[in-house]
């Protein structure tokens, strides 16, 4: 078969589209960001539910906007329509997400970032849960070919629907490196960590307030922590996403008596969020369950050490770098914090094993590894 000089891609922009952006969401638009970027080559069409965000890539020849002013739901249940009807069919159609249209004249790709609803099913809101499993299987089923973000998700992909290793790629995430790099503006951090009137040295958990982040037995484990603060950043409501079952979260410090210890910043600008991560002794995401872990990553590019979980895709993530942890024991947690936040040698060591470890992602590599299954797809 003769390669298709130009593409046409239809890419679903709903999660890309949003205030406060968050793992999955924040993934959908460094990948809208960056395919824009790399490829002058093909015509992109994204799809949205209204009119395209200020950071959003502007229009051009080759990149545009279609609005369908339809919840995430309805629009699946409309693109098929819009898909058949269309008198310049796209090659493919995209979707950053876990849903893709139920029928469609063309290849489909989507992307799947973990599957922790299966896993944790009692961590999750009954709607949000049936939705998942029912879209989720559906479109898996239906897809093409199947993006995902870590070995982990790959194999879990694998276990629970059976799909074919062969129909599954890898691609990492990244971060933004002119952001989240290693510098001792002193002054700076010390004018955020006032904004968020944060006193003495700290730890930092960035995330989503929700069970599945293991924040509980997190908090429970800097009681007997001294000369030490918690830091939580990640909202619990607000615009965008939003967390769930975090009502007991928010209540450890003060049932333990810990209240003065652990500081809860809410959700926390990009702007801001180097310098809190810069000025911490240690980065700490202890999760039950992870699809990629982005805040570690970004963590050890600051050059601020981590403590990870054992599980899922953090050691991939880490890899040496950081400190390993079984998610389940409190004990090991707190003395993996001990260990780390008080000796000076060693964070010193894991900073800089860090600072290479993260230079092995980005988020340009990761769109130049979407295009080439783009590619594959169209021309198979």
């Amino acid at each position: 078969m003769s390669q298709l000089a130009n593409l046409k891609i239809w890419i679903d922009g709903y999660e890309a589209n949003v205030p406060q952006r968050l793992g999955s969401s924040q993934v959908a638009f460094e990948l809208l960001r960056n395919l824009e970027k790399i490829d002058q080559k093909n015509n992109y069409t994204v799809i949205l539910a209204g009119p395209p965000m200020d950071d959003l890539p502007k229009e051009r020849p080759g990149w545009k906007y279609k609005i369908l002013k339809f919840n995430k739901f309805k629009t699946y249940l409309v693109l098929p329509w819009i898909l058949f009807t269309a008198k310049e069919k796209p090659n493919l159609f995209f979707s950053p997400t876990h849903y893709a249209p139920v029928v469609s004249p063309v290849p489909r790709v989507m992307m799947i970032f973990d599957l922790a609803y299966l896993r944790f099913p009692q961590f999750f809101k009954p709607q949000d849960l049936y939705q998942m499993r029912l879209w989720t299987k559906i479109s898996l089923m239906q897809a093409d070919r199947i993006i995902t973000i870590s070995k982990s998700s790959r194999d879990d992909i694998i276990k629970y629907y059976g799909i074919n290793k062969d129909k599954i790629t890898i691609a990492y995430p990244g971060y933004n490196s002119a952001s989240f790099h290693h510098f001792k503006n002193k002054a700076q951090i010390d004018q955020i960590k006032d904004k968020y009137k944060i006193i003495g040295n700290y730890a930092i958990f960035i995330g989503t307030v929700q069970p599945r982040k293991n924040l509980v037995r997190l908090i429970e484990a800097f009681k007997n922590i001294d000369q030490l603060k918690l830091v939580v950043v990640g909202k619990t409501t607000g615009l965008g996403r939003q967390a769930w079952m975090f009502e007991e979260i928010l209540r450890k410090p003060k049932e333990l008596g810990i209240e003065e210890k652990v500081v809860f910043t809410g959700f926390v600008p990009d702007e801001d969020l180097p310098y809190l991560i810069g000025g911490a002794q240690v980065f700490l995401l202890p999760s039950l369950w992870e699809g990629f872990g982005i805040p570690a990553l970004e963590s050890m590019a600051c050059g601020t050490p981590v403590i990870v979980s054992n599980v899922s895709s953090l050691p991939e993530v880490v890899g040496s770098a950081g400190i390993l942890v079984d998610p389940y024991n409190t004990e090991q947690i707190e003395q993996s914090i001990r260990v780390l936040a008080f000796d000076k040698r060693l964070r010193m060591e894991k900073s800089k094993e860090g600072l290479r470890q993260a230079k092995k992602f980005s988020w340009e590599k990761m769109a130049r590894q979407v295009l080439k299954v783009f590619e594959e797809v169209a021309n198979n």
